[in-house]
C-alpha cells in the first residue's frame, strides 16, 4: 500500500470500530497497531496473576499525529488526509478522528486489496458487509499473529511474573525472542529432505494438537538437533518459532552448569514456567550435552540435582498439554547418556552441506548481492567441509574486501580468494591451538580441531 491517505484512513477506521465494538478483544488489531496502544500499567496495581501481563490495550483508541506517524511510517498523517470531508483535527489536543466512519469504510473499500484487509480482523468486521469484499473478521482473525507473541505482550507478562532482583540468576540463563525480531524466516534455510520432513510433521502436529489429545498421542514435540556447529540447529530453530508466529525461548546449558550454584535448580524450574507461561511457544535448549559431562562429574552437588531438575522438567513438559514446543541441540551427541537421549521422541541430523546444498546456500545468502558472473557450483567445489555459517563468514569477507576498493559489484575471484584466506586462517587458528594445548583437540575427528562457532547459520 503506497497511498499515504489510505493508510491513515485504515488506521483511522480501525482505531474508531476497535474503540465502539466490545466484543472485538487485541487480537483483532494488526500487530503494527497493538505496539502503537500498549500501555504499561504502572507498578501499585495490587497482586496480579503472572498469565496476565502488566500491561494492555485499552480504550478508546486515540489517533494523534505521533501514533499514526507510529502506526504507518507516514511522516505528516494529517496533511495525507486533511482533505478529506470525513476527517477532521482537533487543534487543542491534536487528536485525529472520523467525522463520517460510513463514508469512510465507503471510501476505503473502494482503494484498499484483499491481502491487506486479511491482515486487519477489526477492518474485516466492518467491510465484510460491503460489495467485493469476501473476507470475514474470523478469517482475518486467524491470519493475524496472535498478541501473545508480541514483544510488549511478552515484556509485560515477564515483569508481572518475576521479580528483577529475586530472578535475576534466572532471567540471565533465558532469552526470549518475539517472532518479530527473528530475521531468518523458513524459505531462507537450505535443509536436507529429513530436516524439512520433520519440520512439517511437527507443524501438522501443532495444527492437530486437539486430535492428538483425543486419541491419547501426547508424546509428541520433543525434538534433538545434531550436528556440528554451524551446520543449521539454532537458525533452523529460531525460523521455525518465525513461521509459527511464536516466542522463541533461548537456554544454553552451559551457563546452568558453569555458572550458577545454590539455586540452579530452582532457577531451571522457573524456566521451563517462562516457557509455560509464554506459550504456545518453543523451548531451544542448546549444547545439550553439558548435562551428559555433569552428570559424569563427581564435582558439585548442586549442578547435579539441576540437572536432575532439567530431565524432570522435560518429561513433564508437553507440546499437547503444554503447547510447547521442545528442541534441544547438541554438537556432541556421543557425550549423551541413555537418560538424555530418551527424553526426545525424534532425532534430526544437521551435517555439514554436501557440494549441491552448499550451492544452494551461496544462491541464499547472494539473493541481494551484485556479482558478476557468479558462479555458485564452481565457489562450492572450492569449500568442501565448510558450513551455512563458514559460507556467510566467507560471503562477508569479500563484500568487506571489495568496500575497501570502493566497490558494490562483487566478481567470483573476490568470493574465490576469500574461501582462500578462510582457510588459511582456520589453518593458522588451528596450528594456534596444536601449539598451544594438544588436549584441545576434539578426539575422533582425523587430528583436526573442532571448528566451535558460538552460534548455527
Amino acid at each position: 500500500m503506497n497511498d499515504p491517505a489510505l493508510e491513515v484512513v485504515e488506521f483511522l477506521l480501525t482505531a474508531h470500530v476497535y474503540t465502539d465494538d466490545r466484543s472485538l478483544d487485541e487480537n483483532d488489531l494488526p500487530p503494527r497497531y497493538r505496539r502503537v496502544f500498549w500501555t504499561d500499567e504502572g507498578e501499585d496495581d495490587g497482586e496480579r496473576d503472572g498469565d496476565v501481563p502488566a500491561g494492555g490495550i485499552e480504550r478508546p483508541l486515540v489517533v494523534t499525529n505521533e501514533t499514526a506517524r507510529q502506526a504507518t511510517g507516514i511522516d505528516r498523517p494529517w496533511e495525507a488526509v486533511s482533505d478529506l470531508l470525513f476527517t477532521e483535527k482537533e487543534d487543542f489536543s491534536g487528536r485525529i478522528s472520523l467525522t463520517e466512519p460510513s463514508m469512510a469504510a465507503d471510501w476505503i473499500v473502494d482503494r484498499i486489496d484483499r491481502d491487506r484487509i486479511a491482515t486487519n480482523p477489526t477492518l474485516a468486521s466492518v467491510l465484510s458487509g460491503h460489495d467485493g469484499v469476501d473476507v470475514t473478521a474470523a478469517e482475518a482473525r486467524e491470519q493475524t499473529r496472535p498478541i501473545h507473541a508480541d514483544r510488549v505482550w511478552i515484556d509485560s507478562l515477564l515483569d508481572a511474573y518475576f521479580d528483577e532482583e529475586e530472578d535475576a540468576e534466572m532471567l540471565d540463563l533465558v532469552q526470549v525472542r518475539a517472532p518479530e525480531e527473528i530475521e531468518m524466516t523458513l524459505d531462507d534455510l537450505v535443509l536436507t529432505d529429513d530436516q524439512e520432513g520433520e519440520i512439517q510433521k511437527i507443524v501438522k502436529a501443532i495444527e492437530h494438537r486437539d486430535y492428538l489429545a483425543e486419541i491419547g498421542l501426547r508424546e509428541i514435540g520433543k525434538l534433538l538437533f545434531v550436528g556440528p556447529p554451524g551446520t543449521g540447529k539454532t537458525t533452523a530453530s529460531r525460523a521455525l518459532a518465525h513461521g509459527l508466529g511464536q516466542p522463541f525461548v533461548e537456554v544454553k546449558l552451559s551457563m546452568i552448569t558453569s555458572q550458577y550454584l545454590g539455586e540452579t535448580a530452582k532457577n531451571v524450574e522457573k524456566t521451563f514456567e517462562v516457557a509455560k507461561r509464554l506459550s504456545p511457544c518453543i523451548l531451544f535448549i542448546d549444547e545439550f550435552d553439558s548435562v551428559a559431562k555433569t552428570r559424569r562429574s563427581d564435582e558439585h552437588a548442586a549442578l547435579k540435582r539441576a540437572v536432575n531438575t532439567l530431565l524432570k522438567s522435560i518429561d513433564d513438559i508437553s507440546l499437547i498439554r503444554d503447547e510447547v514446543l521442545l528442541i534441544g541441540a547438541t554438537n556432541h551427541p556421543d557425550q549423551l547418556d541413555a537418560a538424555a537421549w530418551r527424553r526426545f521422541d525424534e532425532i534430526v541430523n544437521f551435517p555439514k552441506p554436501d557440494v549441491q546444498m552448499r550451492a544452494d546456500i551461496l544462491e541464499v545468502i547472494t539473493r541481494r548481492m551484485d556479482i558478476a558472473e557468479f558462479d555458485p557450483g564452481a565457489v562450492a567445489e572450492q569449500t568442501e567441509g565448510l558450513t551455512g555459517s563458514d559460507l556467510r563468514m566467507v560471503l562477508r569477507e569479500a563484500v568487506l574486501e571489495a568496500l575497501t576498493e570502493e566497490r558494490t559489484v562483487l566478481t567470483q575471484e573476490d568470493i574465490l580468494d576469500a574461501v582462500a584466506d578462510f582457510e588459511e586462517r582456520d589453518n593458522l587458528k588451528n596450528m594456534d591451538m596444536i601449539d598451544g594445548d594438544a588436549d584441545t583437540l576434539v578426539a575422533g575427528d582425523g587430528g583436526h580441531a573442532d571448528h566451535n562457532h558460538d552460534h548455527d547459520h
